[in-house]
C-alpha cells in the first residue's frame, strides 16, 4: 500500500492487486487490533533493532524515516501518541483507521485497486546483450531479464514496465501473506533464504507453565541458552501459557531459538523473577518474609515476593515441601529456594507454528536486492518491500516500519524508472 502511494506520488500509473476480498487485513490485525505504525526512537535504535539485516535498510529508512512516517499519517488524519518503550499507535488505538487513510490515500491517487485477483507468477523476459545491466561488482550479478507484468490465477496477465513484489512472508496465511511471494522470485534466479518463524510463542517439554497459564510477569528477565551457552537476555515481559511461554520477552527471543532449534541444538530459556536484587540481596528478602509467617508453612510465606499461582511451582522445582513449616527451613533450602526463583529453566522443544508467527524470519536474499531503490540486482524493473524480503525485527513498531521504508522506496524509484522509459 506505501509502495503504492509513493509510486502514484512520483507520476506513475499504478494497479495494486489484492488476492484477498480486502486490502490491509494484517495491518488491522498488528499490536492487537491498535497497529503499531512505529517507533519514534532514533534512527540507530531503530536500526539496532531490526535483528535481521538491519543493515541493508540504511538507505531507505534515512530516506523515509520514522518522522516520515508519523507525518504521513497525520496529514492523512490519524492523529498519534507515542507509548511506553516509544511505540506509536494511532491515538484512536483502532488499526482500521490506519488502514482507512492508506484506503483513501490512495483512492485520492487514482491507484486502481483489484481484490481477490491473485498473482501466480511474474512475467519477465530475457534482455538483448546490449541492454544487460552491468554487474554491481566485477564477476558479480547482472541484470539479464526485465519485468514485463504478472500472471493471474484466473489466467489474465497484466503488462507493466515495473512490478513491486510486497506479498508478506509466510506467517498468518489467513491475512493473505501464505509465501507465495517466494517461488516467484525464485523462478526468477533469487534466492531465499531458510524459512523460519519469528516473533512466535515457544513450546517447551516441562509441563508446570500450564500451571501457570494466564499469568503475565512484569519486570523479569529471560536468557536463552543454546547447547548451555547464553546466547541472549532480555528484561520486559512475559505470559505463561497451555503449551509454554510467549509475551514480548519470548517473542524477542524466539528468531534466535528458532534457529537454534533448526540446527538441531539443545535450547533451554531461564527466567530470573527478581533481576534487581543480587543472590544476598534476594535471601535477605526472604528471610524477612520468612521472619513475618514464621508460624506459617512455606505455602503460606511467600505471596508478598511472588504470585499465587507460582508459589507451588517454585517451592517444587525448588525441591521444598509445601506444607514445611517456615521455622523448619533450612539454611541451604532456603539458598535453593532464592536460586530457583532467579534461574527457573525451562527446555524449548518447538517454537509455534508459522501461521502462529508474527513476522517471517528469511526470504528473498537482500545480497540481491539494490539497498537505495529495491530493485533486483538481476531482473530490471522488477522490486521488492516487506516481509518477503529476508529482514525482521524485534516487537515495538519496527517491522511496519521497515514495511513502510522499503515500500516507499520501491515505489519511488520504480516510478522514477517507469516515467525515465516514457
Amino acid at each position: 500500500m506505501m509502495a503504492a502511494v509513493k509510486a502514484a506520488e512520483y507520476g506513475a500509473e499504478v494497479l495494486l492487486l489484492e488476492r484477498m476480498d480486502r486490502v490491509g487485513r494484517k495491518m488491522s490485525i498488528t499490536g492487537k487490533g491498535r497497529c503499531n505504525i512505529t517507533n519514534a526512537a532514533d534512527l540507530q535504535e531503530i536500526l539496532s533493532n531490526i535483528q535481521g539485516n538491519g543493515a541493508f535498510l540504511n538507505s531507505s529508512l534515512r530516506a523515509f524515516d520514522q518522522q516520515d512516517v508519523i507525518r504521513f499519517f497525520e496529514e492523512a488524519g490519524v492523529p498519534t501518541k507515542v507509548e511506553r518503550g516509544n511505540r506509536v499507535f494511532p491515538r484512536s488505538d483502532k488499526a482500521a483507521d490506519v488502514v482507512q487513510a492508506m484506503l483513501e490515500r490512495l483512492h485520492l491517487l487514482g491507484v486502481k485497486i483489484r481484490t481477490k485477483a491473485r498473482v501466480t507468477a511474474l512475467w519477465a523476459e530475457a534482455l538483448p546483450r546490449e541492454s544487460e545491466g552491468s554487474p554491481t561488482k566485477p564477476g558479480k550479478m547482472r541484470q539479464t531479464q526485465a519485468i514485463c507484468g504478472v500472471r493471474l490465477e484466473d489466467g489474465t496477465v497484466e503488462s507493466a514496465d515495473a512490478v513491486i513484489l510486497a506479498v508478506g512472508g509466510a506467517s498468518y496465511p489467513g491475512t493473505g501473506s501464505s509465501g507465495d511471494g517466494y517461488p516467484m522470485a525464485e523462478r526468477l534466479g533469487h534466492t531465499v533464504t531458510k524459512l523460519l518463524p519469528a516473533l512466535v510463542p515457544l513450546e517447551t517439554e516441562e509441563e508446570w507453565p500450564k500451571e501457570a497459564q494466564g499469568l503475565s510477569l512484569r519486570n523479569v528477565k529471560v536468557a536463552l541458552f543454546s547447547e548451555g551457552k547464553r546466547l541472549q537476555e532480555l528484561f520486559g515481559e512475559m505470559l505463561f501459557t497451555h503449551f509454554g511461554v510467549s509475551g514480548p520477552l519470548i517473542l524477542s527471543l524466539s528468531r534466535r531459538a528458532a534457529q537454534e532449534l533448526d540446527a538441531g541444538h539443545f535450547v533451554e530459556v531461564s527466567i530470573n523473577l527478581k533481576p534487581a536484587l543480587t543472590p544476598e540481596q534476594l535471601d535477605a528478602r526472604i528471610c524477612r518474609d520468612f521472619g513475618k509467617y514464621i508460624r506459617k508453612q512455606a505455602k503460606n510465606g511467600l505471596h508478598d515476593l511472588l504470585p499465587g499461582k507460582l508459589i507451588p511451582i517454585v517451592l517444587d522445582l525448588a525441591y521444598l515441601d509445601a506444607d514445611k513449616p517456615i521455622h523448619q527451613i533450612t539454611q541451604e533450602e532456603r539458598r535453593r529456594l532464592g536460586e530457583t526463583i532467579q534461574h527457573m529453566t525451562l527446555t524449548i522443544s518447538r517454537t509455534r507454528p508459522m501461521a502462529e508467527a508474527i513476522v517471517t524470519s528469511g526470504g528473498i536474499s537482500v545480497k540481491e536486492i539494490q539497498p537505495k531503490t529495491m530493485e533486483s540486482k538481476l531482473v530490471k524493473g522488477l522490486y521488492f518491500a516487506g516481509e518477503v524480503v529476508d529482514v525482521d525485527a524485534f516487537t515495538g513498531g519496527y517491522n511496519l516500519q521497515a514495511a513502510f521504508s522499503m515500500g516507499a522506496a520501491a515505489g519511488q524509484w520504480s516510478a522514477m524508472e517507469g516515467v525515465q522509459n516514457g
